[in-house]
């Protein structure tokens, strides 16, 4: 291919991807992500690779970007946290029990029954990531997996899903992106337009 026709042979796989995303699964994310708005409950986020920095701006955009205002009155308030974000804690668990217990050690120290846990991945196949789905149903967290390459094995355990159809890293870690923005549109346009 010539890198003229590049761009928008890519553009035209990104919007294929998109169009045939089910939507009735973005609206169910975002139904849960709404009820855990002004309570005690907490949204953890976990991914690796470039889904880790997913996490991370999805934690933040949830955690503020939602906000109308800093006093916040009229916002949905959510206690948000990403598991990629303590690179310290990270390294050390890994170090001394293994990689594929860094996100399941931090749910058992923070999380409790009536949480919920977003997992981002795209091969689904991540040991971090199916422990970490794991423990969370142990202690009565709900999961949802934001996947792609067709749910992989975590797939199986998961209670809610969104595969996104692609076995393409890039057009499914973009929309993974696009997805995170999405949310935080609707959340902060309900703040501006219906008082809540």
């Amino acid at each position: 291919m010539k890198i003229k026709d590049h761009p928008q042979d890519y553009l035209q796989r990104v919007g294929q991807v998109l169009k045939s995303i089910d939507r009735s699964k973005l609206v169910s994310l975002i139904e849960k992500i709404a009820s855990f708005s002004k309570t005690d409950k907490t949204i953890f986020i976990a991914g690796n690779g470039g889904s880790a920095s997913t996490a991370s701006h999805m934690a933040c955009d949830l955690g503020k970007t939602v906000l109308v205002d800093s006093l916040g009155d009229k916002a949905y308030r959510l206690r948000v946290v990403s598991l990629t974000d303590n690179v310290p804690l990270i390294t050390a668990l890994a170090n001394d029990y293994g990689y594929e217990h860094i996100f399941s050690e931090q749910l058992k120290n923070f999380g409790r029954s009536g949480d919920m846990l977003i997992v981002l991945t795209g091969s689904g196949n991540s040991s971090n990531i199916i422990q970490a789905v794991l423990t969370a149903k142990s202690l009565g967290i709900d999961t949802f997996g934001v996947l792609g390459f067709g749910g992989g094995k975590v797939k199986e355990i998961l209670d809610d899903m969104l595969i996104i159809d692609s076995e393409d890293y890039g057009l499914v870690e973009d929309t993974h992106l696009i997805i995170n923005h999405m949310l935080t549109d609707w959340f902060r346009n309900q703040n501006l337009n219906d008082g809540n």
